[in-house]
């Protein structure tokens, strides 16, 4: 057998439960920092982009308090198109994805 078949019958790998809510703390902190910022910033004279901004950042938190659910639901990490596993190297990137790359472009 080779290395590459053995691979491919190895189940996908996952994040384990305490790997994800600490990178959705994480993601949570940064965003909850920014929002912060964005906040206390006395340059008002763009106001369309503070707005854009502002918006951009809530509905982030709103993607990880979901992504919270999911993780407490047992389904984290199940894509939402496909239910295959969302490969580990995505939720590092992105902890709160819900998709697969694959169903995300399907869905964009």
């Amino acid at each position: 057998m080779t290395i590459d078949a053995a691979r491919a019958q190895d189940p996908p790998e996952r994040l384990s439960t305490h790997d994800a809510r600490q990178r959705l703390e994480h993601e949570r902190n940064s965003r909850l920092s920014q929002l912060n910022a964005l906040a206390a910033s006395e340059h008002h004279a763009a106001d369309d982009l503070l707005s854009v901004q502002l918006d951009a950042i809530q509905r982030v938190l709103k993607e990880i308090d979901l992504a919270f659910e999911r993780l407490d639901a047992g389904t984290y990490g199940t894509c939402q198109g496909c239910s295959t596993a969302i490969p580990v190297e995505r939720l590092e990137i992105l902890p709160y994805a819900r998709c697969c790359v694959g169903c995300q472009r399907r869905t964009a």
